[in-house]
């Protein structure tokens, strides 16, 4: 079973994602190299979809399941 991403936010160190469960998860932004090289205006161009996250403009792709 996945859980779907509801956000996701970002700090200087981490990416943050809030599950419909209601748990969030926080992973270091130094194991995604294109989401850590990327302004903060490419890293809120994510789109969320049943199957993970996506940023088209990085070609970064994170499956959540």
């Amino acid at each position: 079973m996945t859980t779907r991403a509801v956000s996701v936010n970002f700090d200087d160190d981490a990416m943050w994602v809030a599950l419909e469960d209601g748990r969030t998860i926080g992973v270091p932004l130094a194991w995604f190299p294109r989401l850590l090289g990327a302004s903060a205006e490419e890293r809120a161009a994510v789109e969320i979809s049943p199957f993970g996250l996506h940023w088209a403009g990085l070609d970064e792709d994170i499956s959540l399941s």
